[in-house]
Formats: C-alpha cells, structure tokens, sequence
C-alpha cells in the first residue's frame, strides 16, 4: 500500500509537471517578446510644469508629481493616437524577430486602453479617439500569427477610486513648493495624493474595477497568451479572488507579480526587471526579463539614452544562455507612431535575428561553465544535441577552444553552413576558424553531437526570489 501510494503521487507529480511544460511550450520556444508602455501618460511625455520627472520616467509620472485627478484626467481627454496602426507595429515586431507582444491594458494610471463597462475612464469613452485600441491590435496579431498577452495593474489605480497608490517622495518628481505639506499627506494617507482616490476601498475597487476588466481582457479579445500583473500590493483576499478568475483559463500564462508570499499564487514565470540574473541567482524556474530599449519604460519628450544595438543583442543572448526570456520595451508617442529610435534598433536586431535565429528559439541552458569567449545555447532534436558558441570575442589566432569534454560530430557557421575544422582534445573542442568574424557584434558557430547531452530540468515555481519588482521606478 505504501509502494503505490508513493507511485500514485509520483505519477500525479508527473502529469502536473507534463500539463505545464505543455502550458509553457510556445513560451519557451519563443524566447523574445516586444513589451508596450502606452497610454495617456504619452501625451505628458514626462514633462510636468516644464520638469521633467526625476525619477521613474512618464508611466509613473501622475504618482511621482502628485498631479491631482482631475487635472491628469483633463490631459487625458486629448489622447488621441489618430496615427496608431496596429499592423505596422506587430510587422515591426515579427522583423525584429519577436515572437510574443505584451501591452499595457491598464497601467498605474488606471485607464483603460479598452473599452471598458467597469469604468469609463478608458480610451473609447473618454477620449477623442473612441476605438478600442486593444481590438485593433488583437486583429493585427491574429493576421500576422503574432501572441498577444495584457498587462495589468490589478493592485494599483491612481484614477479609478479604491485602487492602491505606492507612496513616492515629492523629491522624486518636481520640486512643488509645497512639498514638505504633500510628503506629509500622503505619509498619513496609505500614498495618495488626491482625497477621490480614497472614497473606496482596494477590496471595493477589486470586485468593482479590476475583476470586472480582468474577465473583459479574458473574453474579448480572443486567445489571449498572456496576464502580465505588476506592482502585487493589496490585501491577500483581493489576489485570491483574482486568482479564481484566472484559473478558469489554464492556457493563459501569468507572471509572479500578483501576489506575494502565496505558495498556491506563484504564476508561471519569475519576473527580473531591467536585470539580467547571474548564474548564481537562477533557481532552474522559467524567468523573462523586461528591459527597455533606452532609460524609459513610456514616450519621453527628451532627455532619452539608447542603449546599443550590440548592447541589445548581447542581452538578448545572455538571457537566452540562461534559459530566460527577454521582453524588450518601446513607448509609442501621443499619436500612436514608434519613435525612430526604437524601429532603428529593431531592425538591426532583426537582420541579426535572421542569420542565428535558430540559436535562440527553442533553445535552453548548456550545461557547461560560460565561455569566456562569450555564451553558449542549445537544441536537442530526436538524438542529437545543437550547440550554439556565440562568439563575442573572435579568437585572433583562429584557434577557439569549447571546454565541453564531449566528443562532437560536425562544426559549422551557423549562417551560411560553412563547415569548420575541429579537434575533441582532452582539453576540450579545438575550433579553427576564419581569421576575420563573421558578424560585428556576434558571431554564431554550430556544434553537432550525435547524442543528448545533459541538461537543465524546468522546476515549478518556488518562493526564492531573484527579480526586482520596480527596479526602474
């Protein structure tokens, strides 16, 4: 009796473990996402009274500046993205090599980038644009085979009355005369700013705005892939009740930042922001980064730093050998256009993408310690096993040496299939290569083996936690 009862919870273990790699299958496969900022908070730009938010950037600028309700809501009234064209987007999406897009549904600003019954602080009744800008992109994404996931403040809501507001310092946003007297009222008042964000409670707001738009989100929009919560705050009750929602739709994937300290609430991937783990800090869960192409999360007026695009691809390969996912953001302008910026840096990412594609899609962790020469992906195909060197620092004696004691069977350049000369040495694989690098930024060599290799296993979610939670705001 003792043998099958252990046999019976192994056998379960199993199938849950067999239900959720299924679950997470395209997920992994997919390995690189576009993430989407946009909302009203375009049209300020991160420009308060002529100042510029000093910290957080525009998504955050209604908290860190204290704009009173009705003043933020009035500028929201001229949101009108007449040029938004959702087709342009996921096609500049797939260029860049994407495979998944994350949008802000609603952020901390509470509106609504939907039309919404649970609130008409959303871009169909309240603004001169009148569409749903979540309809149009959803049809985009279904033509162009693209996923579509939403994010969701579920906690958070500096708008809609009862929602959560996170107590930022005045220091952070513009020095207001009165900044002593607001620090001190929103000390004493849970971090609001504004007495209409107190005339309900989170408990109200969460059965009154938040569910009520979450099942919107679920049931509108068709196969929705992804929840993306954020900010988890709150009472534990107003996460539970969420969480009912959500299992009623188990093929929707969902992030860990809807609540903490939950054991029985712990989404389906950890969450690290504006940071790449280092080995040490990986604990074998599914993780995705999200990391913004410059120093800001939404459309910034001025006052922008790009990272490169060699610093772009570089981290996208770092994450992958880790076996992580990157969701890279943009901020489209008022207007609903792509700033130049971000297209440029995509699309070299894309031409990159279309050479050594197959050294990032699907692929996991080697396990074998990190070149110093760069990062290390693979595949396993029926009995083979696909290694991937992405070669940062090309070897100028034309020697590379992979210190894998395996023996492989064949070695080439991955983008044109050029066959290369190697030796399996008790040192490890001895690689000659061509005397110039093939790609400026990085270079992609295939090794072949005719067997699979070890790998890492995909744990369930745990309590260790690695990621930072709001570590741009």
């Amino acid at each position: 009796m003792f043998i099958s009862l252990i046999t019976l919870l192994s056998l379960n273990l199993f199938a849950q473990q067999n239900t959720q790699d299924k679950k997470m299958a395209w997920w992994r496969e997919a390995r690189f996402g576009m993430f989407i900022h946009w909302g009203p908070y375009a049209v300020w730009g991160g420009d308060y009274h002529g100042y510029l938010s000093r910290m957080g950037g525009p998504a955050w600028m209604m908290n860190r500046c204290k704009i009173p309700v009705q003043e933020y809501q009035e500028m929201t009234k001229t949101f009108n993205p007449v040029k938004y064209n959702p087709e342009t987007w996921v096609r500049l999406a797939k260029e860049a090599g994407m495979k998944y897009m994350i949008i802000t549904a609603k952020h901390h600003d509470g509106f609504a980038m939907f039309k919404s019954k649970a609130s008409k602080y959303n871009i169909v009744d309240f603004t001169p644009y009148n569409k749903d800008i979540l309809d149009e992109l959803a049809k985009a994404c279904r033509k162009y085979g693209m996923k579509l996931g939403f994010y969701y403040s579920q906690a958070q809501d500096w708008n809609n009355p009862g929602g959560a507001t996170h107590r930022r310092p005045m220091q952070q946003g513009w020095p207001n005369p009165n900044s002593e007297a607001i620090d001190a009222y929103t000390l004493a008042h849970n971090g609001s700013w504004d007495p209409i964000q107190q005339t309900r409670t989170i408990e109200e707001y969460t059965d009154s705005v938040a569910i009520p738009q979450i099942k919107e989100l679920l049931e509108n929009y068709g196969d929705v892939a992804v929840i993306w919560w954020d900010t988890p705050s709150g009472p534990a009750s107003c996460a539970k009740k969420i969480n009912e929602v959500i299992k009623k739709y188990p093929q929707v994937i969902t992030n860990d930042r809807l609540i903490r300290n939950e054991k029985h609430i712990t989404g389906d991937y950890k969450t690290p922001e504006q940071m790449i783990p280092t080995e040490k800090q990986l604990d074998g869960t599914d993780w995705e980064t999200c990391m913004t192409l410059n120093n800001s999360w939404g459309y910034q007026c001025r006052g922008i730093v790009w990272k490169s695009p060699k610093t772009l691809i570089v981290n996208l390969i770092d994450i992958v050998s880790k076996g992580g996912n990157l969701l890279l953001n943009i901020g489209p302008d008022p207007e609903g256009v792509i700033p130049e910026g971000n297209v440029k840096r995509l699309k070299i990412i894309g031409k990159w993408m279309k050479k050594y594609g197959n050294s990032i899609y699907g692929t996991e962790r080697c396990k074998v310690k990190k070149p110093d020469f760069g990062y290390c992906t693979q595949r396993i195909i029926g009995n083979k096993t696909h290694i991937y060197l992405h070669v940062i620092n090309w070897p100028e004696d034309r020697q590379l040496l992979f210190r894998l004691y395996q023996n492989a069977s064949s070695v080439r350049l991955l983008h044109n299939g050029q066959k290369l000369n190697f030796k399996n040495t008790h040192d490890g694989i001895y690689i000659n290569t061509p005397r110039k690098a093939p790609d400026k930024i990085a270079s992609v060599i295939e090794l072949t083996f005719d067997s699979v290799l070890p790998r890492y296993p995909i744990k369930s979610m745990n309590d260790n936690n690695y990621d930072i939670i709001d570590g741009n705001n």
